[in-house]
């Protein structure tokens, strides 16, 4: 084993330095990209794949449309609201990377058995929203917080590809419920099986490495001066408790809200929406299309992020979902199925691809030394962001995808606002 020794650069930033990936886990790290994508891939069915089984639930159950997504948007609340327990658990040593995996594996799979056999929407809400979401919310925690941590010199392409994965990963589940509504228990049952065996198998690989550990190379020092990694490098350090004190913490939480809201108001909407106007062929396409687009999106993101900034992409982002809003109403009204699917896939790298930046503007804004704890607090907005989508979806109004336009272009010109804490306004970037 080599000396292990620990640097600062000028930003006040740690490195520990001396240890390779291969010493500390007997292969190359990239290891840890696969295991976590693969995670996230079978994660990410019961958000993206929900709608998909929505019109067969209320055929099979007489349930109405709005009871059914309100158990999607307490998904939602519970799948968000753990991101930062099970930050600060896994800091403290009491929650490890294997455990959170095959805890997060179990639960995962009894939402979905739930959603497959249950007879009562108290049995949906107590085994989907609760279990599912808590299992969902803590694969996703432990696989992003993973990446990030073995990968802190290329945080952004590392975080697209597993952040993409989450939404992918759903795209053959959605294909399958369309193809075989008549078979929902089985193939819901069997999808559970496939998540327990593939999360817990990633789980069990899974390992965090030492506090602040740095790869062999690049040199931390140099790479820290470097402006085409480092754009704006954080003024200081924000622990969790600071976040709330802190002007800008507040207008990236509400960004995250709008975002949230509208990415979730269409995964609950869109296919009930597009099913009942042309037909539930078109409406499979459209919401694999969203998956895909997302999943796509959230990868390239990953990679332009660093070099073009992250507040002028999620600007952009935001300005894309909210015409795609207004494209898929037009077309959805008109049954015009190319406009349709030109406004899925705008929303998909619109609106779908937020959280990816999410991870970079945490650590850009308020530093390094509790990022996966200030990422997991600026994440729980995502629940706020579900009470409003999925409440917009479940009225049902016939407008509903105008609001959401007007959410998400609220949110573009409110990421004007977003600025890092202690710069003075005279150094602040342009975008």
């Amino acid at each position: 084993m080599s000396q292990v020794r620990e640097l600062r650069d000028v930003y006040g930033r740690r490195y520990r330095v001396g240890e390779t990936d291969l010493e500390l886990l007997g292969r190359p790290r990239g290891r840890i990209t696969w295991l976590a994508a693969a995670g996230m891939l079978a994660a990410g069915v019961q958000q993206y794949g929900f709608g998909a089984i929505v019109p067969e639930l209320s055929r099979a159950h007489g349930w109405t449309f709005g009871a059914i997504v309100l158990t999607f948007a307490l998904w939602a609340v519970c799948q968000a609201g753990i991101a930062f327990p099970a930050a600060w658990l896994r800091e403290r040593g009491t929650l490890p990377a294997p455990a959170a995996m095959t805890l997060g594996a179990v639960l995962c799979a009894a939402g979905l058995v739930t959603l497959g056999r249950a007879g009562s929407l108290l049995t949906v809400f107590l085994g989907y929203s609760v279990l599912g979401g808590l299992g969902t919310g803590l694969v996703y925690a432990t696989c992003v917080g993973a990446v990030l941590a073995w990968f802190p010199d290329r945080s952004g392409p590392s975080a697209g590809v597993v952040s993409g994965a989450f939404a992918w990963g759903s795209v053959p589940f959605v294909v399958l419920a369309a193809l075989l509504p008549d078979v929902r228990p089985v193939l819901l049952d069997a999808t559970a099986a496939v998540v327990l065996v593939v999360i817990a198998g990633c789980g069990a690989l899974l390992r965090y490495p030492p506090r602040h550990w740095w790869p062999a190379t690049p040199e931390p020092r140099a790479w820290a001066l470097d402006r085409t990694h480092n754009r704006h490098p954080a003024i200081r350090h924000y622990r969790p408790a600071e976040l709330f004190r802190c002007g800008t913490t507040l207008a990236l939480y509400l960004v995250v809200v709008l975002a949230a809201a509208v990415l979730l108001f269409d995964l609950a909407y869109l296919a009930t929406f597009v099913a009942e106007r042309s037909g539930p062929g078109l409406a499979a396409a459209a919401l694999a299309l969203l998956a895909a687009a997302t999943g796509s999106g959230r990868l390239l993101i990953g990679r332009l992020a660093d070099r073009l900034g992250r507040r002028r992409i999620l600007r952009l982002a935001l300005l894309a979902g909210g015409i795609a809003q207004f494209v898929l109403y037009y077309s959805g009204e008109h049954r015009h199925a190319v406009g349709l699917l030109l406004g899925v896939t705008l929303a998909g790298l619109g609106n779908g691809c937020c959280y990816t930046l999410l991870v970079g503007l945490v650590r850009e804004y308020f530093g390094e030394e509790s990022a996966l704890q200030n990422f997991g607090i600026l994440y729980s907005a995502k629940a706020v962001g579900a009470v409003v989508g999925v409440g917009l979806a479940a009225v049902g109004l016939l407008g509903a995808f105008a609001v959401a336009g007007v959410l998400s272009l609220a949110g573009a010109l409110l990421t004007g606002r977003l600025t890092q804490p202690g710069r003075p306004k005279s150094l602040l970037p342009a975008a």
